[in-house]
């Protein structure tokens, strides 16, 4: 008994579409790897545009005098939450601090005295509490009796704002929303912090 051989065109055509079949997903393939380098190189330079941003910040150093101070919202510890942009008008002081920053407790007990001094000339004090833990934060709170608002700086998106290189650093915005003054270390007296509120309500 003998086996016919296959005719030419038969076996040309089936090998064709064999081919085909392993040749067709290979552009689809190329296409996903391609979109996938894409990708990563598109978040390569989100990251390296993230660093370049905060060395720039970094270089530019904190918000001076003289320039507007940032807008920002501040969610209490007690669960508030204050705007700034709704205490146009007004003296703010703004202070960053931390329950692990000793030279933050150089100025606490004059800062709570200060506030009792002018909280009803329509000045507000407002505290930012620096990368801390909440338990460790409120027990500072208490330890010095600060009875002004105080929230965490959550995602560290005001002290950014701010460029702060450290804490304590407070600011005393004037009632045109610009600041009036730049304090970076603590504040070596009552009188000192007077001076500085002083000068804002003034108008510099």
């Amino acid at each position: 008994m003998r086996v016919e051989p296959l005719e030419k065109n038969s076996m040309d055509s089936t090998n064709s579409e064999l081919t085909g079949a392993i040749a067709e997903p290979l552009p689809q393939a190329a296409r996903r790897r391609g979109w996938g380098s894409y990708l990563v190189w598109a978040g390569l330079l989100g990251l390296l545009a993230l660093v370049a941003l905060g060395l720039i910040r970094t270089q530019q150093g904190p918000v001076g005098v003289g320039q507007r101070a940032p807008d920002f919202q501040l969610t209490t510890f007690d669960g508030g939450s204050i705007d700034t942009r709704e205490l146009q008008g007004q003296v703010i002081l703004v202070n960053f601090w931390a329950s692990w920053c000793v030279p933050c407790e150089q100025e606490a007990r004059e800062l709570e005295q200060a506030y009792q001094l002018y909280k009803d000339r329509g000045v507000v004090f407002l505290g930012v509490d620096y990368v801390d833990i909440e338990r460790e934060a409120l027990a500072y709170l208490e330890r010095f009796q600060i009875t002004y608002p105080n929230g965490p700086d959550l995602r560290t998106r005001i002290s950014q704002s701010f460029r702060t290189r450290g804490v304590p650093e407070t600011y005393v915005i004037a009632a045109d929303g610009r600041i009036d003054s730049v304090k970076i270390g603590p504040y070596s007296s009552l009188a000192e912090i007077q001076a500085a509120i002083e000068s804002a309500l003034a108008g510099g």
